[in-house]
């Protein structure tokens, strides 16, 4: 009778070990379907990561043809600025010639005055504006003093005398006026 009991004993041991054994597959085939979840994900995640490079290395190189054609329109723009001015000082520079070749000097004259007033009105219509001076008070940001004197007939810090011209473009000092200040002597 123990042979029956041990057997017994033994098959419900038995059976015991086959549902543990069912118990851990079903475990494995979840942990399974887990992982292909995962590996899926990450599968995804990769080509996400992917498809980003891609953009970024697109992004990159149009980039750079942006930052090569703007340095090239640039250096155009640079090259080409004044181009419209010496359009415009052309016919004053082919005039000056014509002037030089005359011989007497009365129209040598004439000719250098015609000259001087258009290529003043050029000057003028692209924003060159003469700093005044004379009278005026003394500004560091629009004169250069060049000499002082200590004169009667002038207030203190006003300007005596145009030594240079100064000029302006728009409103940008571009050459400041030399000029003579009245400086009074302190007694």
């Amino acid at each position: 009778m123990t042979n029956k009991k041990e057997l017994e004993k033994l098959k419900k041991d038995l059976d015991d070990l086959k549902t543990e054994i069912l118990r851990i597959n079903e475990e494995i085939e979840e942990k399974d379907q887990e992982i292909n979840q995962m590996d899926q994900t990450i599968t995804e995640k990769d080509q996400t990561i992917d498809d980003y490079y891609s953009q970024l290395q697109r992004l990159q190189a149009d980039f750079e043809n942006y930052k090569k054609r703007s340095e090239k329109d640039l250096k155009d723009y640079i090259r080409y600025a004044n181009e419209n001015l010496i359009l415009k000082i052309i016919e004053t520079y082919e005039d000056l010639g014509r002037a030089l070749k005359a011989e007497e000097t009365h129209d040598l004259r004439e000719g250098v005055e015609i000259i001087y007033k258009k290529m003043k009105d050029i000057l003028e219509r692209e924003g060159l504006k003469v700093i005044p001076c004379e009278g005026e008070k003394f500004d560091p940001f629009k004169h250069e003093a060049l000499m002082i004197e200590d004169n009667k007939d002038y207030p203190n810090g006003v300007i005596i005398e145009e030594l240079g011209k100064g000029y302006t473009l728009d409103s940008k000092v571009i050459k400041y006026s030399k000029v003579k200040v009245c400086k009074k002597k302190v007694n």
